[in-house]
């Protein structure tokens, strides 16, 4: 009996366990097992394993072949592990040393001619391994290089502190790990990305509403997340598609991060969206694993496909209850864990969270033309769909009234995003120099320390409370947003002027409690 032991590593990045293969005599007859809660795509790799041995030039053993995927109780998926289980095979068979195998991850699924091919969340695991090298060497161990298909080499070879090798066909993979030099695999190269950030929609689209412009500004320069109320017609999708334009350009870190997220996705890493902000708009019929994660085997959801990008939620009210309730969590600690029986997955949901809605199921209460035709009482039930605990959470809360039909036909195009970007990302580098996060993640002693207030300033704050009935949560909220218009104009302390204008930004909703 023979034996050989080589990684796989999951599609999040975590590190799987290993892959055991197990060889021995059984009459005569082949026999090829795999064991260890393997789905229908991993089972199929039998036969894909077989032919592509064979057809590789190589001896498939005629034995009985055990394939463990240990621990049981970790469910397996995808062609992923059809590299590492054909290496197996053949290092326990002796056609190629098995050595070899102890300082190499792979990943790739292998058609039945031998060819290597992609497989998604390659530049996750790449991520995944980079962290784990970094803790053997640390320990004093060897580093792993990572073997993967052709198609994947450039994807994740952008992770710079890691060996990446990608070969076209098994043979070439066994011919490396033989030694030759001749044969040896060159490290991949990384994907050639966009010198340049592609332009989306500009804000110069959008005509008037200059509330609602300042209130992106603000919502950019700060992180902070923003409700838009108003009419039908009035602007406040256009305006929330505009937001990742004024947001500042994301660093390499953040780059690899969303992109290493949006590898999982069926459709994979695109390197023509290298170095945008995401701005996901899933629909109101959306679920709450679509919206956060699940899945019996956890994939990120909607607000994980968001990271370091936009959230925007439109028709607000017209999200299930349970859906808006879920993200409450991820708006405060920036992460979500989906918990399953036998064990739980920990995704990344860093994301700016914007949502617009109608102020009534007519939708024109407050219109100046149109009539609305709803009760209060239906006006009140309306807007109660949003619970209090999630408007808390909401940092602007920004009316977007209908506007003069002079004004939206014939003035003139608003100011367009680049001007406003340049000084959202001033009043960010000014956060980041003072206490290196921006204003929205700022938390209790942080805010004391950097949230001075003027005497006027502090008086206008708490009557503001008292009169409002804020909680607590929306008090430190209001003072975030007035730091973040204080960074706007360049200022130390927080002035009168810069607390009124954050407290206007909570009061779109008034209208719901009488």
């Amino acid at each position: 009996m023979s034996l050989a032991v080589l990684g796989s590593r999951a599609l999040t990045g975590i590190a799987a366990p290993p892959v055991r293969v197990e060889t021995h005599l059984a009459n005569g007859l082949p026999v090829f097992t795999i064991v260890g809660l393997a789905d229908t795509g991993v089972r199929e790799s039998r036969e894909r394993v077989r032919a592509a041995i064979l057809n590789s030039g190589y001896e498939f053993p005629n034995r009985r072949i055990t394939v463990n995927l240990a621990p049981a109780d970790l469910p397996k998926e995808s062609g992923r592990f059809d590299l590492a289980i054909a290496l197996g095979i053949l290092a326990a068979s002796g056609q190629i040393p098995a050595d070899a195998l102890d300082h190499h991850e792979f990943a790739a699924e292998l058609s039945l001619s031998g060819e290597l091919r992609p497989v998604r969340g390659a530049l996750a695991m790449a991520m995944g391994l980079a962290q784990d090298n970094a803790a053997r060497h640390a320990a004093g161990a060897t580093p792993c290089a990572f073997l993967v298909a052709s198609g994947n080499g450039p994807e994740a070879a952008l992770i710079e502190d890691l060996a990446v090798h990608a070969a076209a066909t098994l043979r070439e993979v066994c011919e490396h790990l033989g030694g030759r030099p001749d044969a040896r695999l060159p490290r991949a190269a990384p994907a050639a990305l966009p010198r340049s950030v592609a332009s989306g929609p500009d804000m110069r689209d959008v005509r008037g509403q200059a509330q609602a412009r300042r209130a992106m500004e603000v919502a950019a320069a700060g992180q902070h997340s923003a409700l838009l109320v108003g009419p039908p017609g009035t602007g406040k999708s256009m305006l929330a598609q505009r937001l990742p334009g004024l947001l500042p350009p994301m660093s390499l870190q953040e780059a690899l991060e969303s992109a290493a997220v949006m590898s999982l996705t069926p459709g994979g890493f695109r390197t023509a969206l290298w170095g945008q902000r995401p701005c996901r708009a899933p629909h109101h019929t959306a679920s709450g694993p679509a919206m956060v994660g699940g899945g019996g085997n956890p994939r990120p959801g909607e607000i994980s496909l968001a990271h370091h990008g936009v959230l925007f939620l439109d028709e607000l009210p017209e999200f299930d209850r349970r859906v808006l309730e879920v993200l409450r969590e991820p708006l405060e600690s920036g992460r979500i864990t989906i918990a399953r029986a036998n064990g739980h997955a920990d995704f990344p949901a860093s994301f700016q969270f914007v949502a617009a809605m109608n102020p009534c199921p007519c939708g024109y209460l407050g219109h100046p033309d149109r009539p609305c035709r709803c009760t209060p009482d239906q006006v009140r039930r309306y807007q109660s769909r949003i619970s209090g605990p999630m408007l808390d959470r909401i940092d602007l809360q920004v009316e977007v009234p209908a506007q003069d039909q002079g004004e939206m036909l014939d003035g003139p195009p608003g100011e367009p995003s680049a001007a406003v970007r340049e000084r959202a990302l001033a009043a960010r580098m000014l956060q980041l120099a003072r206490q290196g996060k921006p204003n929205s993640e700022l938390g209790g002693r942080e805010i004391e320390q950097h949230c001075q207030l003027e005497s006027q300033a502090q008086a206008l704050l708490r009557g503001a409370m008292a009169r409002l009935s804020w909680s607590a949560r929306a008090y430190f909220r209001v003072l975030k947003v007035a730091r973040t218009i204080a960074d706007l104009d360049n200022a130390a302390v927080l002035s009168a002027a810069h607390v009124a204008e954050a407290i206007q930004y909570r009061r779109a909703l008034r209208m719901a409690s009488g």
